[in-house]
């Protein structure tokens, strides 16, 4: 694998799963809700804009957090809405986000995003084992 495709694997590693954490209202209430969980809304939201990726300025992580301008402009949708439903959250609980108007929107621009980024990694996956079924079939 070269150096590029690790560095972006390194970081889907974080983004896919705070992606599909945002698509899964079950998981919300069951995750977010529940004081003893690691994972709470504030994780996601530093995954998405402050550590792998700027929900907000998507178009700099293409190529690193990102594959193609369709993620980039799902991604900053994604920042756009969750940036509406932190307006609607004043005290910045996560069970406030959760009855935000606005929060069945980021539910469903994170299920789109989620099932784009879920499809071209295992495009990528694919092209990956196929690479190393003609090396072999080479060698």
């Amino acid at each position: 694998m070269d150096d590029d495709r690790l560095i972006t694997a390194r970081f889907r590693i974080h983004l896919v799963p705070a992606v599909l954490a945002l698509a899964n209202p079950p998981w919300q209430r069951d995750v977010w809700l529940d004081p003893s969980t690691f994972e709470n809304l504030d994780h996601i939201f530093h995954t998405l804009f402050d550590d792998f990726c700027d929900a907000d300025h998507p178009e700099r992580y293409l190529g690193i957090g990102l594959r193609t301008e369709e993620e980039v402009t799902l991604m900053r949708q994604l920042g756009a809405a969750l940036e509406t439903a932190r307006a609607q959250a004043p005290n910045d609980a996560d069970a406030e986000y959760l009855r935000a108007d606005s929060w069945p929107q980021v539910v469903a621009i994170a299920g789109r995003l989620a099932q784009v980024m879920t499809a071209h990694d295992l495009r990528e996956l694919l092209a990956l084992h196929e690479a190393r079924v003609a090396s072999e079939a080479a060698a």
